[in-house]
């Protein structure tokens, strides 16, 4: 048996890593914010997938080729697209939308997410999960307000941009199945980087040194997050430490306050807690089902090869002449006192 200690370091450090996360993300917002007033959005998405892609060189000069051998390319270019499509508006949504803003809404990803997966790749979504993506969804008309005398495009920007997110989320899960997850960076970075040199071109100015920095900078914090991120969902489960990724919005809301003075209407508050309170459901039934499909996968590998071979849950007993006269009765049912998954 595992020692209850190392448990509690490992949720420990899944918490710390993922604050650590959501602060470097944060970070890269309002940089963001920050360099579009001054570089074009999609030129600042440029520069962020060719100092993304910088560290993956590593990985293809060392495996080479044969790293990225792939059959399935086309689904790689799609990807590859519509996380393009995604950054492309979240950039702009950031250079119009003060930034605490614009996290909010992205937080619907996990909604949007299980939307695409019931449509696409047709999981099973049941009725508390659909009361959750329901839940999101009005949180995130109440912070965008598309009828209201406060609609703004950037608050639908980064709706849209969290739906091509989503689309591409919906991608990996289908890539994961035949690729490694170093391939499918690699090769998102390999096909975004002179796919999103084109728009760029048509906005082109050269950056200034401080400029430049700032775009390091950005790259560095967006880096940094996804590595701490990786390391987080290691260290104990997603559904645990997704709860600190959360932090990102007051971060966010902190530093856009001390940099542009940008303040958070009491709109945003409540829409963004009705999102993050539907995404943390819809995690937490994401792990409960992941578990027990766990669980049945390792029965499965105990039941008989032969339909005509005795069940596994029976025991065979000698005969004992003392209970002739009894029946071997099954046992109760538990006439649906256990939970079942999203009934």
């Amino acid at each position: 048996m595992q020692p209850f200690g190392p448990t509690e370091n490992n949720v420990l450090r899944g918490m710390l890593l993922m604050i650590g996360s959501a602060f470097c993300m944060a970070a890269m917002a309002v940089l963001i914010r920050y360099i579009t007033q001054e570089v074009h959005p999609f030129e600042a998405a440029f520069f962020r997938n060719l100092f993304g892609l910088l560290p993956m060189l590593p990985f293809i000069l060392g495996q080479g080729r044969g790293g990225l051998k792939t059959a399935r390319f086309k689904l790689h270019f799609m990807r590859a697209a519509l996380g393009l499509g995604a950054m492309l508006c979240l950039f702009s949504a950031l250079a119009i939308t003060p930034a605490a803003q614009v996290i909010a809404i992205n937080f619907t990803l996990p909604i949007l997410t299980t939307v695409l997966a019931a449509i696409i790749v047709r999981e099973v979504v049941r009725a508390r999960r659909w009361s959750a993506v329901a839940i999101g969804f009005v949180g995130a008309m109440v912070i965008i307000r598309p009828f209201g005398q406060s609609f703004e495009t950037g608050a639908i920007l980064a709706l849209i941009a969290t739906l091509f997110m989503a689309s591409a989320m919906t991608t990996v899960k289908m890539l994961s199945q035949t690729d490694s997850a170093n391939a499918i960076v690699t090769w998102m970075g390999l096909i975004m980087t002179p796919l999103s040199f084109i728009p760029a071109l048509y906005y082109w100015q050269t950056p200034t040194v401080w400029q430049l920095g700032v775009l390091v900078l950005m790259g560095v914090f967006a880096t940094a997050g996804q590595q701490l991120l990786v390391r987080a969902y290691r260290a104990a489960d997603q559904s645990y430490v997704m709860i600190f990724d959360f932090l990102r919005l007051p971060f966010v809301a902190v530093m856009a306050f001390i940099m542009f003075g940008e303040t958070v209407d009491i709109w945003t508050w409540v829409g963004a807690s009705l999102i993050i309170g539907s995404g943390l459901y819809i995690a937490r039934r994401e792990a409960v089902l992941a578990k027990q499909a766990r669980i049945d996968a390792r029965l499965a590998t105990t039941a008989p090869a032969d339909a005509q071979a005795i069940p596994v849950g029976r025991i065979d007993r000698p005969a004992d002449t003392d209970n002739i006269g009894e029946s071997d009765t099954p046992d109760a049912p538990d006439n649906g006192m256990k939970e079942k998954p999203d009934a």
